[in-house]
C-alpha cells in the first residue's frame, strides 16, 4: 500500500466514524465533526482552511491554493461530509465503524461519497507540501447537506460565497465506474456523469368526506381516493425520450449492435427485462420523466373515515422539460381523478454541461495512463448531486472518480443509500492519483 493510499484510507475510516448522518432535518449532519478533522489533517501542510455556515453545526471547509494568472481557468475538487442514514440491522458489519474486512473499508459513505472527499484532501495535501501553485486556482470543498438538496451547503455558498467556491470547472461525484456488456476488444468503458436528472417533488393533497368507520357503505374515504392516486401513479407509463446524452452514452459504450439498436429505440422498454438489473434501471431512468410515489399519509383514528390524506412523489425530469410539462404527465398519469386533488411541487431543472472540453479531454487521458484501455463515456445522473447549483452559475461541472474493475457498476449502483456500502484501497489510489495529476496538469 503506498502512502496516499494508507493516508486517504485512514482519513475516510475517521470521516465514515464521524457518522456525519443527515435526515433531512436542519438539526442533523453534524457536518463541523469532519470539518475538524479536514482541518486537523490539512493545516499542518500549510493550508489556509476558511469555513461557511448557515447554521450551527453544519459547516462548509474551503481551501484555495491561488493561480499567478487570474485568467486561467480555476478548478474545483468537491466532496460532501454528509451521509444518509444506515439501520445497522441490514449491515454485515457496524455502518459507523470504518473497519477494514478483507482488504475493503466498510461504512456509510464508502461510496457516496467519502471516498472522493477523503481521495480529493489527499491528493490536496500532497500539493501542498510540494508548494506547488499552477496559473490557475485550485479550491477544494468540503460541503455539507448534500444529501438533502444542498440547502445548507453548496445551494447557500453559490448564492452568498461565491467569490470563496466559484470555478470554471468543477470535479464531484458519479462517475468513474466501468461498464460492461461491451463489445469484445473495446476496452474500459469508463463513464463520466455530464448531466442529471432534475426533480419536481410533488404533494398531492387528497380531500374526502368524514364519517364513523363502522358504516363505510357509500362513504368519500380520502385513504382509498389516494390509495387509488398512488396506483395510476405507479403504474402510469411517460413517454420513452431519447435524448442526446442518453444517445452519445450508448454510441460511447460499445454495445454489441443488437443492444445498441434496442437502447435508442422508442421501443426500448421491450428490451430492458434482458438486460441487466443495474443497465436496465440506468436505461429506464434515463430515457424518461421517473414517478415514485414514496409516502402516504392519512387517517387519524381507526374508527374514523378519514377527510384527507397526502401523497407525496418524486418526480425525476429530464433535460429540457419544463415545470409544466411535467405537470401535464401527472395530470395525465392521475386521470379522471385531478380534480378531485390539489398539488403543489418543489421544481428543481435538470442541469448539463459541455462535453467534450480539455478538462474531461485530460481526464481520459491521465485515466488511459492510469487504466489501459479505458474511454470516457457521457452519461446523466438519474440522482442529484451538488454539481447542478455550479452548472446554473456557468461552471462545466462533471460527476467523475476512478474505481478499481473490483467495485463493479451493478454492486457500485446497489451500495449507494444501500446496506453493506464499501470501497478497495486500489479505488481511493486511482482516485488520488487522478486528482493530484488532473489538477497539477490542468492548472499549469
Amino acid at each position: 500500500m503506498t502512502s496516499d493510499t494508507a493516508e486517504v484510507t485512514d482519513l475516510l475510516q475517521h470521516l465514515i466514524r464521524n457518522a456525519c448522518v443527515n435526515d433531512g432535518t436542519p438539526a442533523s449532519g453534524n457536518e463541523d465533526r469532519s470539518v475538524s478533522t479536514l482541518r486537523a489533517y490539512l493545516e499542518p501542510a500549510g493550508a489556509e482552511v476558511a469555513t461557511f455556515a448557515e447554521l450551527p453545526g453544519r459547516g462548509n471547509l474551503v481551501v484555495r491554493i491561488e493561480g499567478t494568472d487570474a485568467k486561467a481557468p480555476s478548478l474545483l475538487l468537491m466532496g460532501h461530509t454528509d451521509v444518509v442514514p444506515a439501520n445497522p440491522a441490514g449491515w454485515r458489519h457496524d455502518p459507523f465503524g470504518g473497519e477494514i474486512v478483507d482488504g475493503e473499508i466498510w461504512g456509510r459513505g464508502a461510496v457516496d461519497m467519502l471516498n472522493i472527499t477523503s481521495s480529493m484532501a489527499v491528493a490536496l495535501k500532497r500539493l501542498l507540501t510540494e508548494r506547488w501553485r499552477g496559473r490557475g486556482t485550485l479550491i477544494y470543498l468540503a460541503v455539507a447537506d448534500e444529501e438533502a438538496l444542498g440547502s445548507h451547503g453548496a445551494g447557500w455558498l453559490t448564492d452568498h460565497h461565491w467569490d470563496a467556491i466559484g470555478a470554471d470547472f468543477v470535479l464531484s461525484e458519479s462517475g468513474g465506474v466501468r461498464y460492461g456488456m461491451t463489445r469484445e476488444g473495446a476496452g474500459h468503458r469508463v463513464g463520466i456523469t455530464v448531466a442529471e436528472k432534475g426533480t419536481q417533488w410533488s404533494t398531492i393533497r387528497v380531500t374526502g368526506t368524514p364519517g364513523h368507520g363502522s358504516a363505510p357503505y357509500g362513504m368519500d374515504s380520502a385513504v382509498v381516493k389516494a390509495a387509488a392516486v398512488v396506483q395510476r401513479i405507479a403504474a402510469y407509463r411517460p413517454p420513452v425520450r431519447i435524448g442526446e446524452v442518453w444517445r452519445g452514452f450508448v454510441r460511447g459504450m460499445a454495445f454489441p449492435e443488437e443492444v445498441e439498436r434496442a437502447l435508442v429505440s422508442e421501443r426500448l422498454d421491450d428490451a430492458l427485462p434482458t438486460l441487466p438489473v443495474g443497465l436496465a434501471k440506468m436505461a429506464h431512468a434515463s430515457t424518461r420523466t421517473t414517478f415514485a410515489p414514496n409516502v402516504l399519509r392519512g387517517g387519524t383514528k381507526t374508527n374514523v373515515i378519514p377527510d384527507d390524506a397526502i401523497v407525496e412523489v418524486d418526480i425525476r425530469t429530464l433535460p429540457g422539460q419544463s415545470p409544466a410539462d411535467v405537470r401535464a404527465l401527472l395530470r395525465d398519469a392521475i386521470g379522471d381523478l385531478w380534480d378531485q386533488v390539489e398539488v403543489t411541487d418543489r421544481e428543481n431543472t435538470s442541469t448539463a454541461s459541455r462535453f467534450p472540453t480539455p478538462l474531461s479531454d485530460l481526464l481520459g487521458k491521465v485515466s488511459s495512463s492510469l487504466i489501459p484501455g479505458a474511454t470516457l463515456v457521457p452519461a446523466i445522473a438519474v440522482g442529484g448531486t451538488d454539481n447542478r447549483f455550479f452548472r446554473r452559475k456557468g461552471s462545466t461541472a462533471y460527476g467523475y472518480a476512478l474505481f478499481s474493475p473490483q467495485v463493479t457498476f451493478e454492486k457500485f449502483r446497489s451500495m449507494f443509500h444501500g446496506n453493506d456500502e464499501r470501497v478497495d484501497p486500489e479505488s481511493l489510489r486511482l482516485s488520488t492519483e487522478l486528482w493530484y495529476r488532473v489538477a497539477k496538469e490542468f492548472l499549469a
